[in-house]
């Protein structure tokens, strides 16, 4: 029961957010974009260390598009990668 309350707290703070009319458009990058900008993301964050006009994360994009091609992007592809036979 104790877990279940911080888990109940951040789950109703999350059900606030929402995102601002007008950032999604037609031309916003999508599933591909995404998709790349997840596989060269580690090497997007060392250059956003030391350089403010590079991003990680591509603001405005499609939403649940982009977000998707990203995960799979940053990682997707590598879930149980670590079974290997020993």
């Amino acid at each position: 029961m104790k877990r279940l309350i911080p888990i109940l707290t951040l789950l109703a703070l999350a059900s606030c957010a929402h995102q601002v009319g007008g950032t999604v458009h037609p031309g916003a990058p999508g599933f591909l974009f995404g998709l790349v900008q997840g596989f060269i993301a580690p090497v997007a964050f060392v250059g956003s260390l030391f350089d403010h006009d590079i991003a990680v994360y591509a603001v405005p994009n499609n939403g649940a598009f982009y977000n998707f091609g990203f995960v799979l992007g940053i990682g997707g592809f590598g879930v149980g990668a670590h079974r290997s036979r020993r």
